[in-house]
């Protein structure tokens, strides 16, 4: 059975409840809900580990356990963090498998500095703007 870790980074936790114009309605369990139904609707039978952190450490700390691991892929929305953390980019860049960045917005249309998004230099493909399907498409992207 094919494995992938999605990590979160940090106030995903509050998904649902802050700017849901921006983020949509649906809050962590309701993301991870609708991927395993769309990958199961389509006859993927497939273990996904979800882990969210507020904290820049257990997030690196996450990665490094994860590089040992025998993952299909990573996906990962590092939130905020995309646009500072050299820490967590030096992370990514021990992973093995392919990393897919997720954004629940569309980083291109919002404030500049948004647009810099440091950990996708790490990253084999990014999607964002495509709230919780970018998820599912991650995911399904390593599988087609």
């Amino acid at each position: 059975m094919d494995k992938f870790l999605v990590i979160n980074g940090p106030n995903l936790n509050l998904l649902g409840k802050r700017e849901p114009e921006i983020y949509g309605t649906l809050d962590l369990a309701g993301i991870e809900s609708y991927t395993n139904k769309k990958l199961g609707d389509l006859g993927y039978n497939v273990d996904v580990e979800w882990f969210q952190s507020n904290g820049e450490q257990e997030i690196i700390e996450k990665i490094h356990a994860a590089s040992e691991g025998s993952y299909k892929a990573l996906i990962i929305n590092p939130a905020a963090f995309s646009h500072t953390s050299i820490a967590i980019l030096d992370a990514l860049r021990v992973m093995k498998c392919p990393v897919i960045e997720v954004h629940l917005s569309n980083t291109n249309l919002r404030e500049e500095f948004r647009k810099n998004k440091i950990t996708a230099k790490s990253s084999s493909a990014v999607i964002e703007g495509l709230k919780e399907k970018g998820y599912f498409l991650a995911i399904l992207s390593q599988l087609i």
